[in-house]
Order: C-alpha cells, then sequence, then structure tokens
C-alpha cells in the first residue's frame, strides 16, 4: 500500500528490524538528500546502486546491525523499469529483509525550474529541453511510483523539510535518544529561528580573501584545511566539541529530546560551514543522532547545489 506523507505519520517497519529502503524518484526531487539523511539516521547508505548488484549485495542473509538505504538512478547504465518493477515485485533477493520503496516525487513545473537555477541538463534530454527529460522519466518511473510504501512530494520542501519529514517516517518508535541539528549561517541574515546555542567563527582566518578558496564552501577539503590552519583552529574546535560533549548527556537526562546548535560567519559559507561539518562528524561518530543544515547554502539551490561566489 502507497502511503502519502502529507497522511498522519507513522512508522513505515513497524517491528523495529533492519530494513531496506529503495529509495528513487524523478531527478531534481531529492534522492541525494534523502539518502544523506538516512545515513545521518544510522543506515548504511549506496546511493546510485547498479541493478544487476542488489541481490548479490544482500547474498549471505541481512546485515545485523543497521538498515539499508540504496539510491536507484535512472542514469545508471543497467537501469530497466521492467527490471526494477521484477525485482520490487520479488520477494526472495532480499534475505528476508522488510523492504520498502521510498518514493521522492515533485511537479514538473519544479523540478524545471530547479533544473533551471542549477544550469543542469537533464540526464534524459541532454541535448534537449528539460522538460522533455522530465517528462520521458516520468514516463520511467510511473511503475515504480505505483509500487512504492511511501511517496513524499518535495516540491515545497527545502532539503531541511525534507530531512524533517524522513526523521518522522525512519527514527524507530520508541527511540528517545537527543537528536542534534547543527546549523551554519551569516550573521547578514539574523540567527536561524530555534537556535539553543550559538557560536560565532568570525575571528578565523577567512578563506574568502584567498581567490582559489573565494567560490567554495566548507564542505570542500581545501577549505577545511584552511580553516584548521588557523592556531586557534583547534582549541577553538576543542572547547566547543568538550562543551556540547559534556551538555547532550545532561540534556538527554532531563528529557530534552532536541538540540540546535548553530555556527555563525559572516557569509554563512566557509567558516561556519566548515566548523558545522567537524562537530556533526564528531557527534556521529560519538553515536549521537545528528542532522546538518547550512542555511545559505540551501538558498542557493535545490540539492545544495554548488554555490556561486561568496556574500562575504
Amino acid at each position: 500500500m502507497t502511503i502519502n506523507a502529507d497522511t498522519e505519520a507513522t512508522e513505515v517497519a513497524g517491528d523495529g528490524r533492519p530494513r531496506l529502503v529503495l529509495v528513487t524518484g524523478p531527478s531534481g526531487a531529492g534522492r541525494s538528500t534523502a539518502i544523506r539523511a538516512l545515513e545521518d539516521m544510522g543506515f548504511e547508505a549506496i546511493d546510485n546502486m547498479p541493478l544487476s548488484l542488489l541481490p548479490r549485495l544482500l547474498e549471505g542473509g541481512a546485515p545485523p546491525d543497521k538498515p539499508l538505504a540504496l539510491g536507484l538512478d535512472v542514469r545508471n547504465r543497467d537501469f530497466s523499469t521492467n527490471a526494477l518493477v521484477e525485482l520490487i515485485d520479488r520477494r526472495d533477493w532480499h534475505a528476508g529483509l522488510p523492504l520498502q520503496v521510498l518514493y521522492l516525487d515533485c511537479r514538473p513545473e519544479v523540478l524545471q525550474r530547479r533544473f533551471s537555477e542549477t544550469r543542469r541538463r537533464h540526464p534524459l534530454a541532454p541535448a534537449e529541453s528539460a522538460e522533455l527529460g522530465i517528462a520521458r522519466e516520468f514516463d520511467l518511473l510511473g511503475p515504480v511510483r505505483a509500487r512504492a510504501d511511501l511517496v513524499i512530494d518535495t516540491s515545497d520542501m527545502s532539503p531541511h523539510d525534507l530531512r524533517a519529514d524522513l526523521e518522522r517516517w525512519f527514527i524507530p518508535r520508541g527511540a528517545v535518544r537527543l537528536a542534534v541539528s547543527v546549523h551554519s549561517f551569516s550573521y547578514k541574515r539574523g540567527l536561524p529561528r530555534g537556535l539553543d546555542m550559538a557560536l560565532d567563527c568570525r575571528f578565523l582566518n577567512n578563506p574568502y580573501w584567498e581567490p582559489s578558496l573565494r567560490g567554495l564552501d566548507g564542505r570542500a577539503p581545501e577549505v577545511g584545511d584552511f580553516v584548521r590552519s588557523d592556531p586557534r583552529f583547534e582549541s577553538f574546535r576543542a572547547k566547543v566539541t568538550a562543551l556540547v560533549e559534556e551538555l547532550l548527556p545532561a540534556y538527554e537526562a532531563e528529557g530534552k529530546a532536541y538540540l540546535a546548535i548553530g555556527f555563525g560567519c559572516t557569509g554563512g559559507q566557509h567558516r561556519s560551514v566548515a566548523m558545522a561539518e567537524t562537530l556533526a562528524a564528531t557527534l556521529a561518530q560519538d553515536g549521537w543522532r545528528v542532522s546538518i543544515r547550512h542555511r545559505e547554502l540551501e538558498r542557493r539551490g535545490p540539492e545544495l547545489a554548488a554555490p556561486p561566489p561568496s556574500e562575504e
């Protein structure tokens, strides 16, 4: 049975066992964002999975610890609607692992706007209009959508909204561990709403003044290396990490379910992004449930597209 995400949220796999989630949908609808979000929730995530490798991936039985999230893309060379439908309809290839199909949907006019904003060619119409490619992809994926267990329409969603919606569906019922959201932002636009803690990164050396780094953001290794090279970075990182690691168990013991931590800099592209990524990675390694939101990068387009020159 297909469940629409605008109905009341319930856990899709009610028994809490490890799950296999196939994530698909039209290009530009948010598949990559969904895969990253599921990975943050504890799934073992593999994007752009070739169909021919799916049965082999689970040979020998289901993974004992982690659920799996597998992204399926029409651009894969062995993609076939019939083959995917056959895999979904079969019940013997996934080693008894509860199978769910997550379909990220989106209105055609919104997809056209997203392709126009990012200046990307549609994979099914590289030499034609995005409109034609979108129509072809909808035809290809129609039978898959009809078999989806959960359909989420991302037309009016930001990446942050999509993450939040996925958390409603895929975090196991009864899980009580505190969820941590780490934000980056620009002080030019003020503090994000809902922050519990805000930390200023503007004292760190600014990558904006390096011409080779100006057009990148804090997720790029070159920018991260530059920010970490500041003599003040390591002390700042260590003290912030120690503070947060001390506070999280205390907040959890008090019954707090959600904590939002923000890092701000001038343009919200370099220093704050690097610090948010650093802290989020550390907390995830420690077993906390972590999500990341880069507010200014999200403003630059869907799927956290590569940013234009910085506003710093």
